[in-house]
């Protein structure tokens, strides 16, 4: 019972091989999947993902359920990542091939259809997650970008003040005549 705890039933290299290759399956796949699938997620997305972890399992520890098989594989697949973040940190190339690139989805107030479509992302969702940004009018949104990791970066049309900074100039403009009623006063 002891020798069960502990004792793989599978070859430690077998043990290390295993996580890297299922790892290098999961960025492929993750990554042809698109940004969606990192981003906010659906209760869908969920359900994948979750199922996905269920599914390759087994193809990482084998017919080994020891202690010692489940540490061995973890250590791997944390080796492996780290590995991996550090070289796309040096290596720009691997980072784009690994992460991808931003898609612009708005400019200058218009929508880009074909890469709302080619992220599977409906107008409809697109305009509720800038809604909850505090983007009401399409207008006011110079562009509008799908980042690597899922999520969005929106940036506001510059000649457009933030709804801050127009309170702030409709206080100012308030003072100013309150400023010029107490130097000219009327006679």
């Amino acid at each position: 019972m002891v020798s069960d705890l502990w004792i793989p039933d599978i070859s430690i290299l077998e043990k290390i091989i295993r996580p890297m290759l299922v790892y290098g399956f999961l960025l492929i796949a993750l990554r042809l999947g698109g940004k969606r699938e990192l981003g906010q997620l659906t209760g869908f997305d969920l359900v994948v993902l979750l199922m996905l972890s269920n599914a390759v399992q087994n193809a990482i520890i084998g017919n080994d359920n020891s202690v010692t098989g489940g540490l061995i594989g973890s250590a791997a697949l944390l080796v492996n990542n780290s590995l991996v973040v550090r070289l796309a940190y040096h290596y720009p190339r691997i980072e784009r091939l690994v992460e991808g690139r931003p898609t612009l989805l708005l400019l200058d107030g218009q929508i880009v259809t074909e890469n709302l479509a080619k992220e599977l992302i409906t107008e409809e969702d697109f305009r509720t997650v800038l809604r909850r940004q505090g983007f009401e009018d399409l207008a006011e949104i110079k562009a509008a970008l799908l980042e690597t990791s899922g999520s969005l970066t929106v940036e506001r049309a510059t000649d457009l003040p933030t709804p801050i900074e127009a309170e702030l100039l409709q206080r100012l403009e308030r003072i100013e005549q309150q400023l010029q009623r107490l130097t000219y006063p009327l006679t």
